[in-house]
């Protein structure tokens, strides 16, 4: 395995980053992170669109503000990691990324 690690797009039950070790962007595995990085982003467009009608509601309550929020949220920690992950996949930004 000569390639560099690829920041995976899901965690360990204990909430630390996975890597992902591998001389092909064609192996079963990276199909596989490649496929929950496509459904990640969808989901995240789908809550940004419901995020959006929430707060254009002025009669929303708490309780859907702070769902819309919350979602809006995990989809966030979802797309930054993509984001260092690619990043790290072409050569930008850090090396280590401790905070994942």
């Amino acid at each position: 395995m000569t390639g560099p690690l690829r920041l995976l797009p899901w965690t360990t039950p204990e909430g630390k980053p996975c890597y992902l070790s591998t001389d092909s962007e064609e192996s079963r595995l990276s199909r596989l992170a490649d496929d929950l990085e496509a459904a990640q982003l969808d989901s995240g467009e789908q809550v940004l669109t419901g995020a959006r009608a929430v707060l254009a509601d002025t009669e929303a309550g708490e309780h859907a503000v702070r769902f819309a929020l919350t979602r809006a949220v995990e989809c966030l920690g979802d797309v930054l990691r993509i984001a260092v992950s690619r990043g790290g996949r072409i050569g930008v930004g850090k090396n280590e990324v401790d905070e994942w």
